[in-house]
């Protein structure tokens, strides 16, 4: 034994993960994918009812039909449904379930189940596997991918939650024909935002394609959702468990984030809270100097031209602004004291603001600055 034993003992927990991300363009290529993924594990799907009655049940027919063991289970949809209560059913569920630890959790549906079932799966044995279905082109382009899985709180937004990486996704382009034109919308301003910080040639597709995009057009929608998963999985590469605060895929989310906790969660759908907050950051870089009046007009018009709240009257409930600045404020004592602000420069390019005033945030909340012919020329 050694003598010395006041020094620190290291110890190292480092892991490397990879996962498959695939985009599909029907059914049956999803389930064949999901097979080879699942090998011949046990399966736990879990869903909320509306895409439980549209695809969960006959996804479940089919994978029985391939030679696996399926349970199923749901929960009520809606950004309600995002909450402890609903964890803990799912845990209770699962205890009560033939699952063991190297078995697979299935979670089918928008971005509150893959959100949900992610971070029960992540608690339950300490971590199952776990493989996300998006149903909605929101879940498709963003929240499937990277891991970042929560339930909300009263007090904010994704507040109970950690990183935890699934072992696939499996993406059928085909689901998105079901969804209504608002949550197409919806799904729209994730992948705009990812055009704004990564990627002049996806906003230009956006531009471009947005009547078929709109239209669910599956060609158009396979080639949205592959270069839209391509430009996240290389930029969560960079940082996966967020040790650096100042991302650029944030552009929107502080506004928005406040917006969703003001409105009451499921009032205003996560990507219609973005679009504004993009909206919002996008004229504080105009009030700084940062972006050029041309592009803040080609940013906020691509956003109403989809049908995109850019002023807080488009929204679809009303919102106080200084009840949203107030919940920025919430915001700012979780992160140490700092509001971040991702703001755009170019296409392709932003910086991160620590220092933006509430009185700036103040005058972004209730501007009217539109599309072309605008007052910002």
């Amino acid at each position: 034994m050694p003598r010395d034993s006041d020094g620190p003992i290291v110890a190292s927990a480092r892991r490397s993960y990879e996962y498959a991300v695939h985009v599909c363009h029907d059914e049956q290529g999803a389930v064949d994918r999901l097979c080879s993924e699942i090998g011949g594990r046990r399966v736990a799907l879990i869903t909320d009812d509306s895409v439980a009655l549209l695809h969960a049940r006959r996804l479940a027919d089919r994978l029985t039909d391939a030679g696996l063991t399926v349970a199923m289970t749901s929960f009520p949809a809606g950004e309600n449904s995002k909450s402890l209560a609903t964890a803990a059913r799912l845990l209770d569920w699962l205890a009560g379930s033939a699952l063991a630890r190297r078995d697979v959790v299935l979670a089918v549906g928008g971005g509150v189940v893959i959100d949900t079932v992610g971070w029960v799966a992540s608690a339950y044995m300490r971590g199952v596997p776990y493989i996300n279905v998006p149903t909605t082109l929101l879940a498709h382009v963003d929240a499937a991918l990277g891991g970042k899985v929560a339930v909300d709180h009263a007090s904010a937004k994704n507040l109970i939650g950690s990183f935890y990486q699934p072992s696939a996704v499996v993406s059928n382009v085909g689901y998105l024909r079901t969804l209504d034109r608002r949550h197409l919308r919806a799904g729209l301003a994730e992948a705009i935002k990812k055009g704004v910080i990564a990627s002049p040639e996806l906003f230009e597709l956006i531009e471009q394609r947005h009547a078929d995009l709109l239209s669910a057009d599956p060609v158009a929608t396979a080639r949205l959702v592959h270069g839209a998963s391509v430009i996240k999985c290389r930029l969560i590469a960079k940082d996966p468990y967020e040790e650096d605060l100042r991302r650029p895929l944030n552009f929107g989310h502080t506004v928005g984030h406040a917006v969703e906790t003001v409105a009451g969660y499921g009032h205003v759908l996560h990507g219609e809270a973005v679009a504004y907050g993009m909206a919002c950051a996008s004229r504080i870089a105009r009030s700084r100097g940062l972006l050029a009046p041309a592009l803040l007009r080609r940013i906020t018009g691509l956003l109403r031209e989809v049908g995109l709240p850019v002023v807080i009257s488009d929204l679809p409930v009303r919102v106080d602004p200084v009840e949203t600045l107030n919940a920025l404020g919430q915001i700012r004592k979780i992160r140490d004291g700092h509001i971040r602000f991702v703001l755009p420069v170019e296409l392709g390019e932003t910086v991160v603001a620590d220092d933006v005033t509430d009185e700036e945030i103040h005058r972004a909340l209730i501007a009217e600055a539109d599309a072309p012919g605008g007052p910002d020329d």
